[in-house]
């Protein structure tokens, strides 16, 4: 055995002893991870850690349509290909009552329980329009939960409107709002966000709204984005900001991570973006590291549904869902499909060994197969 080799091993196991101690990973560890050249031993270590955790055979996904109402931003994020300026060609707004029309033809046409929406940071529109469009969400989808809006975007609206945080989530939550989705996060290292997206708000911003929005009783969800300009370093210090979090809130359901994707943007030529064993590495740390986090979903959508498949190996326990209409990353090149059906998200999962479960956003659960 070569020393390089044998030294792996031996961090290897020293992660392990710590896992099976139940004690937690360190940034040194999260590092020495990220770094291991031992895949599949990798994915074997994230799997026991979610079993000793009190993960089961079950593999989640929710019936769910994205809709996007407005594509038009004040921030140029340089890996959008998403957003437009108002007098671009393909900009759109739409008003609250032509999205709970399309929501509720849609919901006619496909049943779902989750409404997942995210826009642009119109700054053409102000707060007003925002609570007019929960409160028509919430009156033409009955029964369906709301996951609206991104930490970025709250940020935004009190920006828009002279509100602080708590009094815009307050009374989004009265007008229907249940709770916020993860986007916005990227990597809360402030080189990065400066290399990719100078207009944003900074991380601490963005980790405070989810602070109040916790201590309101709205629970979100928390993403990374990776594979752009971001070090290894950078990757494992934004896991460890959003396990701080959700030590002192236990707010966050689940943790999505996003292989970046970059046709159609602004990034340099020579960011590469991510490969299939970046991708299931990621997942793997993401579930050693992120202790306090239920659920680490495999989205489809970025990594292609056979990789999400093999990533139930590595640590993840949630396909996400249907994701009707999804644009985001399809701007951005994506080449999986659009949506799923039911049918084959619960062949996938039984084929990865698993038990497929439908949920709802709060992991109730409300179906489950063989």
């Amino acid at each position: 055995m070569s020393l390089a080799v044998g030294r792996e091993s031996a961090m290897l196991e020293t992660v392990r002893e710590k896992i099976e101690a139940g004690e937690r990973l360190d940034a040194a560890d999260g590092l020495a991870l990220y770094e291991s050249g031992d895949l599949l031993a990798l994915g074997e270590l994230a799997e026991r850690a979610r079993r000793l955790r009190g993960g089961g055979d079950e593999a989640y996904f929710v019936r769910n349509l994205t809709l996007n109402q407005t594509n038009v931003c004040r921030v140029k994020c340089r890996f959008c290909a998403f957003a437009r300026s108002a007098r671009e060609e393909g900009a759109y707004t739409l008003s609250p009552a032509e999205l709970a029309s399309e929501a509720k033809r849609a919901r006619e046409l496909e049943p779902f329980n989750e409404l997942h929406l995210v826009n642009g940071e119109n700054p053409h529109v102000d707060f007003a329009w925002y609570l007019e469009t929960v409160r028509a969400l919430r009156e033409a989808l009955p029964g369906v939960h709301l996951k609206c809006y991104s930490a970025s975007e709250i940020h935004h609206m009190s920006a828009i409107s002279g509100l602080s945080y708590e009094q815009v989530l307050a009374e989004l939550k009265e007008a229907g709002l249940e709770s916020l989705t993860g986007g916005g996060a990227e990597i809360f290292s402030a080189r990065v966000r400066k290399l990719i997206a100078s207009g944003k708000e900074p991380a601490e911003a963005w980790l405070e709204v989810n602070r109040v929005a916790h201590s309101l009783g709205i629970p979100s969800h928390c993403t990374m984005l990776y594979g752009h300009v971001e070090t290894l370093e950078e990757r494992v210090d934004h896991l460890l900001r959003l396990r701080a979090l959700q030590d002192e809130t236990d707010g966050f359901l689940a943790f999505v991570p996003f292989a970046v994707h970059l046709e159609n943007t602004r990034l340099d030529r020579d960011v590469l973006g991510t490969t299939a064993v970046d991708d299931l590495r990621t997942i793997a740390v993401s579930r050693l590291l992120l202790d306090n986090v239920a659920h680490i979903k495999a989205y489809w959508i970025a990594m292609g549904l056979p990789l999400a498949q093999v990533a139930l190996q590595f640590g993840a326990d949630d396909l996400q869902g249907t994701v009707g209409r999804e644009q985001v990353f399809h701007a951005a090149g994506a080449r999986t499909e659009t949506e799923q059906s039911v049918d084959r998200l619960v062949r996938y999962i039984q084929g990865a060994g698993r038990i497929p479960v439908e949920r709802d956003t709060l992991y109730n659960e409300l179906r489950r197969w063989k």
